[in-house]
């Protein structure tokens, strides 16, 4: 989701039909979300299933307690959470997941700050035009070709004292960005997707069919600048009917170590060859126009034989999850890659607890849950809340938790969960206007996940649990 800045581009692909799918049937005993309410809950009423439940909860703050200091993405560093804010970032120490703090509050406003951590540097994604660089900027025109937007980069080697280090112009911005890691260790590579075109503007003019390729050099971050903007929809024959024809990516999830990418491309699911990270090539393109509306991000299974693509009908602010339309649309699409490198759609997952008409509910961040076996994912739905759910078998994915609050309280109109991510045995949602929730979920097929450890976790730039 972005600021209301695309709201007018978002009200052309919202559909009257707002989507909800009919509760799963033939639940097995084994992971069976069971819950003893029923109805949809009163205003921030917590419910969940037996098998989850809140353990802790750090609350937005000054800085980050103004009318849209909305809590964002999440990225994760040993014993520290990186909490990404439309006015700055958190870093939390989750070092005790019961009694979770945060030690800094980094007030830098840009956009929804997209956030990821590497070593000693931290990156945000600024989608916004902004006056300059800074963090001092103000908000700037965007129909000026002087005005930034792009990639901040900080020093987080103090976690209580993140210090601002330099930027880099990417062309549209940076609404995500994904960490490749380069062919030594003293290079990282940026992919950055932005969305576009701005009709007039002269800073991301159309047709914007590429991505944005930043070099990072580990040692001296201050030097990082684009080294390529490679074509990726050149040869697509455009639909003009559609919204997001030519807008780029919204977001790209790299596995570095299958020497793949996958593509949420608005219009289109795309998966690439990364074997050379500054030249990545399309394998293949894919359209849903039955069943997706906005591509929104992938994720892969820990094989790499699988991708999930999320559609994010209604850019985040609709309430799609109130049982009046499609089970597949504003839901998950499990594909399969072959073993020719094509992409095969098997089954749909949406969350199966309807809500209310105030509730803006859709699919959106997630990340797997590491069960060696097994392919199982936690996710974030916005006010539908967190839930996990298990697409081994592909036709058929199921629910196996979930933890909500019911609708917000009166005067508030966006809310829930942004991002869901399990790291080091807790699951970790950054709530809009709550702050970052910390939840347990104890059950039989998601215990194995505890022993697994990671030193980093950043969602779009995966690894297999052996090299966590």
């Amino acid at each position: 989701m972005k600021r209301p800045i695309l709201t007018a581009v978002l009200a052309a692909v919202l559909c009257a039909a707002a989507c909800s799918s009919p509760p799963p049937e033939n639940h097995e005993t084994l992971g069976n979300p069971t819950s003893r309410a029923t109805g949809i809950p009163g205003p921030d009423e917590i419910r969940h299933s037996d098998n989850m439940k809140v353990i802790a909860n750090v609350p937005l703050d000054a800085p980050f307690n103004g009318p849209e200091a909305w809590g964002t993405d999440l990225a994760f560093q040993g014993g520290y959470a990186f909490v990404g804010n439309y006015e700055g970032f958190t870093v939390a120490d989750i070092s005790d997941p019961a009694h979770p703090k945060a030690v800094a509050r980094v007030e830098c406003p840009g956009g929804q700050n997209d956030i990821s951590v590497s070593g000693d540097l931290l990156f945000l994604s600024i989608d916004e035009p902004r006056t300059d660089n800074t963090c001092a900027s103000s908000p700037g025109d965007p129909m000026s070709e002087t005005e930034w937007e792009g990639i901040r980069i900080f020093d987080i080697s103090e976690k209580s004292d993140p210090h601002y280090l330099a930027a880099v112009k990417t062309e549209c911005g940076s609404h995500t960005h994904a960490i490749v890691p380069g062919t030594t260790s003293d290079t990282l590579y940026l992919y950055v997707s932005s969305p576009g075109p701005t009709p007039g503007s002269k800073s991301c003019p159309p047709p914007h069919e590429n991505i944005s390729i930043v070099e990072v050099p580990v040692d001296s971050p201050a030097r990082a600048k684009v080294i390529a903007k490679p074509e990726l929809f050149k040869d697509r024959k455009l639909d003009q009917s559609d919204a997001y024809a030519a807008a780029g990516c919204h977001d790209i999830t790299v596995y570095p170590e299958k020497k793949l990418a996958a593509g949420a491309c608005f219009g289109d699911g795309v998966l690439m060859d990364i074997s050379d990270p500054v030249k990545p090539k399309v394998l293949q393109m894919v359209t849903d126009k039955e069943n997706f509306s906005i591509w929104h991000s992938a994720t892969f299974n820990d094989a790499g034989t699988k991708v999930v693509f999320s559609d994010e009908l209604g850019g985040g602010i609709a309430p799609t999850c109130d049982g009046s339309g499609s089970p597949t649309k504003g839901a998950d699409a499990v594909y399969e890659i072959t073993a020719d490198r094509k992409l095969v759609r098997h089954g749909f997952f949406k969350i199966p607890r309807v809500q209310s008409s105030k509730e803006n509910c859709v699919a959106h961040n997630g990340s797997l849950v590491p069960v060696p076996g097994r392919d199982i994912m936690v996710q974030a739905w916005y006010m539908g809340g967190v839930s996990v759910w298990d697409f081994t078998d592909s036709d058929h994915p199921k629910e196996i938790a979930y933890f909500e609050r019911g609708p917000l309280k009166p005067g508030l109109q966006l809310g829930g969960s942004w991002s869901a991510y399990y790291y080091n045995g807790y699951i970790y949602s950054s709530d809009i206007t709550k702050g970052l929730d910390v939840l347990r979920v104890d059950d039989p097929l998601t215990d194995p996940a505890k022993s697994v450890r990671m030193k980093e976790l950043n969602v779009q730039s995966q690894h297999s649990y052996g090299g966590a």
